[in-house]
């Protein structure tokens, strides 16, 4: 399912929402990075992300919670991250994007690795996504 696809069926299924927010992150095409590579642990990975989807849910008084993250090779370019949010009103819709996001970057289930000019290196989170991820505390 492509990216337009699955909005549009979130869209779809939340037709009593006051507001959709969704956010796309892609493969960032700088610092000379030909690929991004992600893995995960399976058992944990889809629980936790349903288990952040029902906490927002629950948080922000949310209708409905997509999150949706590839794992692979993935080109500067190229979808990484889907997350959408279908709430009564758009402030709850805002806050619970950005809440998964939040958690997504920093204390999610998954391990990135670039492919640069120089080889592969191991992306960890930066302190600003330690420090986004805290405001939530």
């Amino acid at each position: 399912m492509s990216v337009g696809e699955a909005l549009a069926a979130f869209n779809a299924a939340h037709g009593e929402a006051g507001g959709v927010v969704s956010f796309l992150g892609k493969v960032r095409p700088e610092d000379n990075v030909r690929a991004l590579e992600l893995t995960h642990y399976e058992p944990l990975t889809l629980p936790g992300m349903e288990e952040l989807a029902t906490t927002a849910a629950s948080r922000f008084a949310l209708d409905g919670a997509l999150v949706w993250h590839r794992v692979g090779v993935m080109t500067p370019g190229e979808a990484i991250v889907l997350v959408a949010t279908a709430a009564r009103h758009r402030r709850d819709a805002f806050q619970a994007a950005d809440y998964l996001m939040d958690h997504l970057k920093s204390a999610a289930w998954f391990w990135k690795r670039e492919r640069r000019d120089d080889g592969w290196h191991w992306i960890e989170p930066r302190g600003q996504d330690h420090d986004d991820l805290a405001r939530w505390q």
